[in-house]
């Protein structure tokens, strides 16, 4: 389907690389977020040209969570050679930043600002500072601390785990549930990288070359991990994503500009607000959004992208939508995996989750008009989701 909005200034994704999901602490540990997104900056900008773009890079839009702080993305751009007229801006939207980075980098495009911008994610929990708070008076030692505030203490701050938890209470969404949805991921993550589905996606860094943390599980094993978050609850280590380290990168054009090159265009972006205490909500108004913006029904979606990072924030979130992903939608929710195999590099796997789309739908060979959908949740009470379609 073609949408009245369309415009010469529409913005179009025409290349899309990821590095390899590393697990926090194992293959890609000794590399700095920069290193990792400066490697697939580099990747995108010489796709990009490949693609037969042709405009100088305006800008560079890089989520990040828990980096080293600057600004990340003017860092990478350096270190990845695209000249010191390239500037770069850093955003923070927790889980949701690579997505959002990409919302931004689209709104430059619309508004004329660019013709050319690269926007993504970058994350390193292996090489990310430790935080401490100074002490109260000389001589007291600070205080080490994981996180930032998500939100005032009147609102409780839950960590993202006790979210979960609360969250799949709240929806009712049962442990045995959480567990198949867990072991499918795993279970598709392993048959697409046999397969080759990742290959052309991919930047390899270091001696990675594949993703890294994808698992053969039995719900039979998954059913006796104790409970990770509250006592006797039902979100485990085994239905939660792990910690990792990654990148992904998209290069966006206006549609004049993309010179017939295959892409996804954008039909519409969200970014909505939601309960602090059950932050895992977000997807749920922000695709609502943009259905209704581009007057489409989720059902008119072939490919949907959800950033998994627990298997019940994600059941409670399709719930609501009107989704199955453990058996009639199995074939367009994470059709590949999520995060819950592939790993949760923080401020990059919703960039990944564009890159996936543009994997299963331009390179894949989707048919023009074709949907697809990438969406997260944040700490805080977020959720940004965009909906785009298929050009050939």
């Amino acid at each position: 389907m073609i949408f009245a909005r369309t415009t010469a200034r529409t913005p179009v994704v025409v290349a899309a690389r990821r590095t390899p999901i590393g697990t926090a602490g194992r293959a890609l540990a000794d590399l700095t977020v920069v290193e990792l997104g400066a490697r697939v900056l580099a990747a995108v900008a010489t796709d990009v040209r490949r693609a037969g773009a042709s405009a100088d890079i305006g800008d560079v839009v890089l989520g990040n969570c828990m980096g080293p702080g600057g600004n990340v993305a003017r860092v990478s751009a350096l270190e990845a050679g695209l000249g010191d007229a390239v500037p770069g801006v850093t955003i923070d939207r927790q889980c949701a930043s690579g997505l959002a980075a990409f919302v931004q980098a689209a709104q430059g495009i619309r508004g004329g600002d660019a013709d050319l911008v690269l926007a993504g994610g970058a994350e390193s929990a292996s090489t990310a500072p430790v935080r401490a708070q100074p002490g109260s008076s000389p001589g007291v030692p600070a205080t080490p601390y994981q996180r930032a505030p998500f939100t005032p203490a009147e609102f409780g701050d839950p960590d993202m785990g006790m979210a979960a938890e609360h969250l799949a209470s709240v929806a009712g969404v049962s442990r045995e549930r959480q567990d198949a949805y867990a072991a499918a991921s795993h279970a598709k993550a392993l048959v697409a990288r046999e397969a080759g589905y990742f290959d052309a996606e991919l930047v390899a860094v270091g001696q990675l070359n594949c993703d890294e943390h994808p698992r053969r599980l039995r719900e039979s094993v998954l059913a006796r991990m104790p409970a990770a978050f509250v006592p006797g609850g039902t979100v485990t280590a085994g239905n939660s994503c792990p910690v990792s380290d990654g990148a992904a990168v998209v290069g966006v054009v206006p549609e004049a500009a993309r010179d017939g090159a295959p892409g996804l265009r954008l039909v519409a972006s969200a970014v909505t607000g939601c309960d602090p205490r059950l932050p895992g909500w977000g997807p749920v108004p922000a695709v609502q959004q943009v259905c209704d913006v581009a007057g489409v029904k989720i059902d008119d979606v072939a490919a949907i992208e959800i950033v998994e990072a627990f298997a019940g924030q994600v059941l409670a979130v399709t719930d609501a939508l009107g989704l199955d992903p453990l058996a009639d939608d199995a074939g367009r929710v994470c059709p590949d995996g999520g995060a819950l195999a592939l790993g949760h590099a923080w401020g990059a796997t919703s960039a990944v989750s564009v890159v996936r789309l543009f994997t299963r739908l331009v390179r894949g060979g989707a048919a023009a008009g074709t949907l697809g959908l990438a969406t997260a949740a944040a700490g805080g009470g977020l959720g940004v989701a965009a909906l785009f379609e298929v050009l050939r």
